[in-house]
């Protein structure tokens, strides 16, 4: 059976649909408001849509899913190929009915549990920022009356009281209370923080794919929750290679003329997640606790950050492997490799 191919631009209020019709041939550009576009689908037989990877995309990919729709979701970055001439909502439908024709690598669906799990990731991620900006504002205004103190949260929580009150004999008692409650913001950012790690760790407790691979050296809480929760289904990709180079974790090329120059690792992907789990290799490798042969072999030849890097796309792997194929992990474990 042949499905019609729709390409899908959402957006807050209108959506632009786009695609061509199978029998006439004519080719149909269409603004649907919010409250009627899953009318519009409940009302046609099962085709192919296609949406980019952007803010609300899951929520309506599971919807037209539940209608019996097949739904590819792109990253944006392959969508921008196919934008021709000015951009605008007609044109970025056209552009994802083109991407969804082509072959490439769709972003999984993610369930409403994963998305929860990544919305407290970004709001843990938030409030760090926020404390950071504290102190370091909370530094300022000090360094301003000639009060100086070092980085650490230890040693700021160490010195301010004395600072505090040695200020509080010449200058006004408004800015010294001022002072006083931007301290104590720290220690309310500090619960929030350990809250949000708290339900991360009841919801990992009850998630067999965050409990098989927090086995692995390096994984933790964060990269196991985070991990699970971006990838999706771990089926999704062919292989921990296509994973990894998905997270970025693998080198750039140019070539020509047949000739493929490597150069630094690519960045593309998941920003978060990858930086996860460089911070995991570093921590292996920094505690000297089950950095094996390999890792040490390595490291007599390469430079550190090369080695760290190396020892990610690893982790990468081994995660892929043990969630794809549903195996514990086991360190002894060995793959042959073919004659």
């Amino acid at each position: 059976m042949k499905y019609t191919t729709v390409g899908v631009d959402i957006a807050k209020n209108v959506f632009q649909l786009h695609w061509v019709d199978g029998e006439s041939g004519e080719i149909v550009s269409k603004q649907l408001k919010r409250a009627v576009f899953l009318e519009h689908f409940a009302n046609r037989e099962a085709c192919v849509i296609g949406m980019e990877a952007c803010g609300g995309a899951h929520h309506w990919a599971r919807r037209l899913i539940e209608m019996g729709h097949e739904v590819r979701l792109m990253p944006a970055k392959f969508v921008k190929a196919f934008v021709t001439g000015n951009k605008n909502d007609a044109a970025d439908a056209r552009a994802i009915w083109m991407a969804t024709q082509m072959p490439s690598k769709v972003v999984a669906v993610k369930t409403e549990a994963q998305q929860a799990v990544l919305a407290l990731h970004r709001m843990r991620q938030q409030k760090i920022k926020y404390r950071t900006a504290q102190m370091n504002c909370l530094r300022g205004l000090l360094a301003e009356y000639g009060e100086v103190m070092a980085k650490s949260r230890a040693a700021l929580d160490k010195a301010i009281p004395g600072v505090l009150a040695k200020l509080a004999e010449r200058l006004p008692a408004m800015l010294i209370d001022s002072l006083r409650e931007l301290w104590s913001e720290l220690d309310r950012l500090d619960k929030q923080i350990a809250d949000i790690e708290r339900r991360l760790q009841t919801w990992m407790k009850e998630d067999k794919a965050c409990k098989a691979i927090a086995a692995i050296p390096g994984v933790g809480l964060l990269t196991a929750t985070a991990t699970v929760a971006t990838m999706g289904d771990a089926k999704a990709f062919r292989s921990g290679r296509e994973f990894a180079a998905w997270l970025g974790l693998v080198p750039k090329q140019i070539g020509t003329g047949g000739k493929i120059q490597l150069l630094g690792i690519s960045r593309r992907g998941d920003t978060y997640v990858r930086t996860l789990l460089i911070h995991g290799a570093r921590s292996v490798l920094f505690h000297g606790k089950h950095v094996g042969s390999w890792a040490e072999q390595l490291q007599k030849r390469r430079p550190s950050n090369v080695v760290t890097v190396a020892l990610a796309n690893k982790m990468a792997r081994t995660i892929w492997a043990v969630l794809a194929n549903g195996t514990p992990y086991n360190q002894a474990h060995f793959v042959a490799q073919p004659a």
